[in-house]
């Protein structure tokens, strides 16, 4: 099985519309394919794809974070691997790729949030040398209403 990986691009909106679903994540294809833009258009976001047979099987949306209290830092704010595709090595490719972005913008860390419910996921994570450092809970408010 020989898998590729590139850039996210526009052309990619409905596949990745299909493979968040998978996880969750109910938006349209519109929606995708705007922040698929925004990503584009960002210097300190990036998105990149695995491809298998010409079909995309995989996403990493990563981001550099700059904080006040906190040296520069990678964060991944997504990864989805197509559920046929998954434990064939697909999401470690994507993790290089997404260290090999970061060092080029001069992180020396990279950092990933993680449902406590996604086990698996921690365990992946784990086998990939990252280390639980807290937990916490997160909130949000909706400014639409």
């Amino acid at each position: 099985m020989k898998i590729s990986m590139r850039q996210i691009s526009t052309d990619d909106a409905a596949e990745i519309t299909m493979l968040s679903r998978q996880l969750g994540y109910p938006l349209s294809q519109q929606q995708i394919l705007q922040n698929i833009n925004a990503v584009l258009a960002s210097k300190d976001h990036n998105a990149f794809v695995a491809v298998q047979g010409g079909k995309v099987v995989g996403w990493i949306g990563l981001a550099r974070a700059i904080l006040i209290e906190t040296l520069p830092f990678c964060e991944i704010n997504g990864l989805v691997i197509d559920e046929n595709f998954r434990r064939k090595g697909i999401g470690k490719l994507l993790i290089e790729k997404t260290k090999q972005w970061a060092r080029e913008k001069g992180n020396d860390t990279i950092r990933l949030r993680c449902n406590i419910k996604r086990t698996e996921a921690h365990l992946f994570y784990e086998h990939l040398g990252f280390k639980a450092t807290k937990q916490q809970t997160a909130y949000e408010i909706n400014l639409a209403n």
